[in-house]
C-alpha cells in the first residue's frame, strides 16, 4: 500500500479594473510576488468592468463568493463599512511598520475609527494636460487660460474653431475641481450631509456660465470629444486625470502641470482625488495571507513597477525617490497636485449626490440662470435622501395575503372542476410529463424572481445596507406624488404618459413604414427585391446598443450627422438634448429605425398568403390600384398584423437601450421612461432598490391590464 501525499496550495483570488500599462503592471506585481514566495498562496488576478465593478462585489461578498483582494477607488469605503464588506487590515498586519512609507493624506480616508480598512496603492487626480505647441508655458491662473482661449479663437477660422480649454463640463468630478477653488466643498462645514445650493457652488457655476456665454466652452462636451479636441489641435489645454495619457495620440506634445489658481480667489482649483486602494474581503478564506499579498502590493518593489510600467502616481512615498521617477515629467506634476487635492467624500450619500449635481451643470450649459439651477438640483437631491419611510408590522399584510391566496386558490379550484379539466388531466398524465422541464425552467426563471422582486418592492433598504419592512409604502409615495408634483419630469404620471406616447408614436411608425416597405417590395415591377429585403433588415439585425451610441453621435450638435445635413440647408443646428420635444424624437427615430424591419419582415409574410385571384377579381371588376389596397389588401392585412403589433407595443414600452443611450432621459429626466426611471431609482439614487422594485410592479400591471385590452380586442375581431 502507498502512502498517497496531497499538497493543498492556498489560492487568492484578486479582483481589479485595469487596463493597458496599469494591468500589465499588476501582472509583473503578481509574478514578482510569486517567485519571492514559492511556498506562498497562488495569486489569480481577475479583471473586472470598471461600470459594474461595485455592483459585482456587493453582490458576490456577503454571499461568500467573489474575491479575497479587491482594488478600487476608497469613495464607497463609507458604504462598504456599514455592509460589513471590509476586513480591518489590523488584525492581520504590523501597520506601525507598514503605514510610515504611505503618503498620509492617501491612509486618512481608509479609515474607520480605529480600524485601517485598505492599503493606498495610488492617488488619481486631475490636473492640466496642454499642448506644447499651442502653449510653450503652462498658465498658473484662469485670466491666463482665458486669454489664450481669446488668442486662439481670434486666429481660428469659423470652420476650425480653436478653444483654450475644453473639459467634460457636465461632469461634477470635474467640475468638483472649481467648486474647492471657489473656497466650497461637497459636504460643508457643519452639514451631515452632501449640499449644493450654497454661495460657493453659485460662484462656481456663475463661472461656468460666463465661459458659455462668451464661447468659451464647445457644447456637448463628452470623454470622447475631449480627447479628439486635444489630439487635433483644436484646444489648448484639458482638465483630465493620468487614464488620459493613453489616449493621447502618438506625436502629439503635450505636457501636464499642475491645476491652475482661481483669479477671483487666489485658491488653487483642487481636485477631487480618488484613492486607488486595496482592500481584503471580509468574507475571505485565507485573510491573513490576502494581508501579506496587499502588503507586498502596497510596498516600495511593488510601487516602483506601478509607476515606471503603470505610469501611476503611487501612494508609497520612497518610490518618488528614483531618479527614474523624478525625472518622469508626467508623474512629477501629479506629484505637485498632490498638495492641493482633496480626497472624494466616503459619505453613502455621495451614491444620490451625483445625478442632481450634473443636472445643474447641465442646466446652466444649456444657458439657465446659476441660482435657478442649482435650487432645483438641491429640491431633486433633498427628495433622493428624504427620510426613510418608517417599519410597518408585518402580520397584517401576511393575514391579507394568506386570504388572498386562498380565495384565489379556492375560485381557480372550482373553475377548473366545473370545466372537469381535472379528469382530463389525469386520463392525459403522460403528455404532461413532457412540459415538466420547460414548467420547471419557466417557475425558475420568471415565477421565483418574479416574486422575489415583488416581495422587495414592500421593504427598504437604508443607507447602511439593512432591509427594513415598511409595507405598500413605496407604492403610495410613488402614487401619491410624495417627492414632488405628479406631472412634474420624474414623477409617476408625467413618466407615465410620457411612456404612453413613446410607445404609440413608434407603434404607428413601425406599422406605417414596415408595412409601407413590405407593400413597396411586393411590387412585382420592382427589381432586386431581394437585395433590398435583406439590406433593409441589416437595422434589425444589429444590437440596439451599438445602433443607440451610434445615432448618439449622430445626434451631436458639433459633429452629428444630422446637424450637418441641417447646415447644409441652410437651417441652425440643432441642440437635440436640451429640449424635451427634440430629445423624444431623437429617441424615437432611433427606435424606429431599429423596429421597422420586424413589422416589414411580419408583413411580407401576411402579404404573401393573401391570394391574387382575390386583387385579379377586383381589378376586373374596374377597381383601381388604391381601391385595390384600401378595399381587399388592408382589410385582410391588419387583423393579422394585430399580434405583431401588440408585441412590438410591449417591446417598445420597455425599450430600455435605447432611451438609456440616445437621450440618457435628458432635459433632465423628461425623456425617462418607466423602466429607465426603475434603473436609476436602484442604481443612481441611492440604490432604493424597494421603490425600484415598486415601478417594476406597476409597470407589470400596466402591461397586464394592455394585454387583457387587446386580448379582448382579438376576441372580438
Amino acid at each position: 500500500m502507498h502512502a498517497l501525499s496531497v499538497l493543498l496550495v492556498t489560492k487568492l483570488v484578486v479582483w481589479h479594473a485595469y487596463s493597458g500599462g496599469e494591468e500589465k503592471a499588476l501582472t509583473q506585481v503578481v509574478r514578482s510576488f510569486q517567485e519571492q514566495h514559492p511556498q506562498g498562496p497562488e495569486i489569480e488576478a481577475i479583471g473586472v468592468p470598471y461600470g459594474n465593478f461595485a455592483d459585482k462585489l456587493q453582490a458576490a461578498i456577503p454571499r461568500g463568493h467573489g474575491p479575497d483582494v479587491f482594488i478600487q477607488a476608497h469613495d464607497i469605503v463609507g458604504q462598504w463599512s456599514k455592509l460589513g464588506l471590509l476586513e480591518p487590515l489590523n488584525r492581520h498586519l504590523p501597520l506601525d511598520e507598514v503605514l510610515p512609507t504611505l503618503w498620509p493624506e492617501t491612509i486618512a480616508p481608509l479609515r474607520d475609527g480605529e480600524s485601517v480598512l485598505g492599503l493606498p496603492l495610488s492617488f488619481k487626480s486631475l490636473a492640466l494636460f496642454y499642448r506644447k505647441d499651442l502653449v510653450p508655458q503652462p498658465p498658473r491662473t484662469t485670466e491666463e487660460i482665458l486669454a489664450i482661449g481669446e488668442k486662439l479663437k481670434a486666429a481660428s477660422s469659423p470652420g476650425n474653431r480653436r478653444y483654450g480649454l475644453v473639459y467634460e463640463a457636465g461632469n461634477f468630478f470635474k467640475h468638483a475641481a472649481l467648486l474647492h477653488g471657489f473656497g466650497g466643498s461637497i459636504i460643508p462645514p457643519g452639514s451631515p450631509i452632501p449640499k449644493l445650493d450654497t454661495p460657493e457652488q453659485l460662484r462656481a457655476l456663475t463661472f461656468v456660465s460666463q465661459l458659455v456665454r462668451r464661447g468659451d466652452l464647445p457644447d456637448e462636451m463628452s470623454a470622447v470629444l475631449t480627447t479628439q479636441f486635444f489630439n487635433e489641435g483644436r484646444a489648448a489645454m484639458t482638465i483630465n486625470g493620468p487614464w488620459f495619457i493613453a489616449e493621447i495620440a502618438p506625436g502629439v506634445p503635450y505636457g501636464v502641470a499642475p491645476m491652475p489658481v482661481i483669479s477671483e480667489t487666489g485658491n488653487v482649483a483642487a481636485p477631487l482625488t480618488s484613492i486607488e486602494a486595496g482592500f481584503v474581503s471580509a468574507r475571505s478564506e485565507h485573510p491573513a495571507e490576502a494581508a501579506q499579498f496587499l502588503r507586498y502590493l502596497a510596498g516600495p518593489q511593488s510601487a516602483r513597477v506601478r509607476a515606471l510600467v503603470g505610469r501611476q502616481s503611487v501612494a508609497e512615498t520612497t518610490t518618488w525617490q528614483l531618479p527614474e521617477v523624478q525625472h518622469d515629467p508626467v508623474l512629477s506634476a501629479f506629484l505637485a497636485q498632490r498638495s492641493h487635492i482633496v480626497p472624494s467624500p466616503t459619505h453613502p450619500a455621495m451614491r444620490a449626490f451625483w445625478e442632481p449635481g450634473e443636472q445643474a451643470l447641465r442646466q446652466v450649459l444649456r444657458g439657465a440662470e446659476p441660482k435657478d439651477a442649482l435650487r432645483s438640483a438641491q429640491k431633486l437631491l433633498d427628495q433622493y435622501l428624504r427620510p426613510a419611510p418608517g417599519t410597518a408590522q408585518e402580520k397584517p399584510y401576511l393575514i391579507a395575503l394568506s386570504v388572498l391566496a386562498l380565495v384565489l386558490s379556492g375560485w381557480q379550484y372550482l373553475r377548473l372542476r366545473h370545466r372537469n379539466v381535472f379528469g382530463e388531466a389525469w386520463r392525459e398524465r403522460g403528455a404532461y410529463g413532457y412540459i415538466v422541464p420547460a414548467l420547471l425552467a419557466m417557475v425558475l426563471l420568471t415565477l421565483i424572481p418574479f416574486l422575489v422582486g415583488a416581495g422587495m418592492s414592500l421593504f427598504h433598504r437604508d443607507l447602511d445596507g439593512g432591509w427594513r419592512f415598511v409595507g405598500t409604502q413605496n407604492f403610495r409615495d410613488i402614487l401619491l406624488c410624495v417627492d414632488g408634483g405628479c406631472f412634474e419630469p420624474m414623477s409617476f404620471y408625467f413618466t407615465l404618459l410620457v411612456t404612453l406616447l413613446w410607445t404609440a408614436a413608434n407603434v404607428v411608425l413601425h406599422l406605417a413604414i414596415g408595412g409601407g416597405l413590405a407593400l413597396l417590395l411586393r411590387s412585382p415591377w420592382l427589381k432586386l427585391r431581394g437585395v433590398y429585403r435583406m439590406l433593409l433588415i441589416v437595422p434589425w439585425a444589429v444590437p440596439n446598443y451599438i445602433t443607440g451610441l451610434i445615432w448618439k453621435g449622430m445626434f451631436n450638435r458639433q459633429f452629428g450627422a444630422i446637424n450637418g445635413l441641417l447646415v447644409l440647408m441652410g437651417i441652425p443646428p440643432v441642440s437635440w438634448f436640451s429640449h424635451f420635444s427634440t430629445a423624444l424624437a431623437a429617441n424615437i427615430a432611433t427606435n424606429v429605425w431599429l423596429g421597422f424591419p420586424f413589422m416589414m419582415v411580419v408583413a411580407l409574410g401576411h402579404l404573401a398568403q393573401i391570394p391574387n385571384e382575390l386583387e385579379e377579381a377586383a381589378m376586373l371588376d374596374g377597381a383601381s390600384r388604391w381601391q385595390r389596397l384600401r378595399h381587399v389588401v388592408l382589410p385582410l392585412l391588419l387583423p393579422a398584423m394585430l399580434p405583431s403589433v401588440i408585441l412590438g407595443a410591449v417591446w417598445t414600452f420597455n425599450m430600455f437601450n435605447v432611451v438609456f443611450l440616445v437621450s440618457g432621459g435628458e432635459p433632465d429626466g423628461a425623456t425617462d421612461i418607466l423602466v429607465s426611471q426603475a434603473y436609476r431609482w436602484a442604481f443612481t439614487r441611492g440604490h432604493r432598490y424597494g421603490f425600484a422594485a415598486a415601478y417594476a410592479v406597476l409597470i407589470f400591471v400596466i402591461l397586464i391590464i394592455q394585454s387583457a385590452l387587446t386580448r379582448r380586442l382579438t376576441d372580438r375581431r
